[in-house]
């Protein structure tokens, strides 16, 4: 019986965690609540970035120098880069947000990959 009790109260407490999706991000002003003043963090590639209002990206990913300039577009999040000398071509992308800590970018308008950043 205490072990069905911990299994109902494990649950009940996974649920609301679970529950919470992404959600779309719909305006640049939206956008910009979000990303304004914080760094975007992915672990994997050590990756920091900068999405300025004024449209630059500055930032590093794997301890190199990554630059470009950002704009949004009917509801996109649309970028060109440079990282270290290599041109990472302009991409219109998807924009999700999770809880005050997630966000996450698909690429082509929403249809490729994703890659979830945290917010610091």
């Amino acid at each position: 019986m205490a072990g069905l009790l911990i299994a109902f109260f494990a649950l009940t407490l996974a649920l609301p965690a679970a529950a919470e999706t992404y959600k779309p991000v719909r305006n640049k002003q939206q956008f910009m609540s979000l990303v304004e003043g914080k760094e975007l963090r992915l672990a994997l590639w050590q990756i920091r970035l900068e999405l300025r209002p004024d449209g630059a990206i500055k930032g590093s990913a794997l301890g190199w120098a990554l630059n470009g300039r950002w704009e949004w577009q009917d509801g996109y999040f649309c970028r060109r880069m440079d990282w270290s000398g290599t041109e990472i071509p302009f991409n219109c992308q998807l924009v999700e947000v999770k809880g005050a800590h997630s966000v996450r970018f698909t690429v082509d308008r929403g249809t490729g990959d994703s890659a979830a950043f945290k917010l610091r």
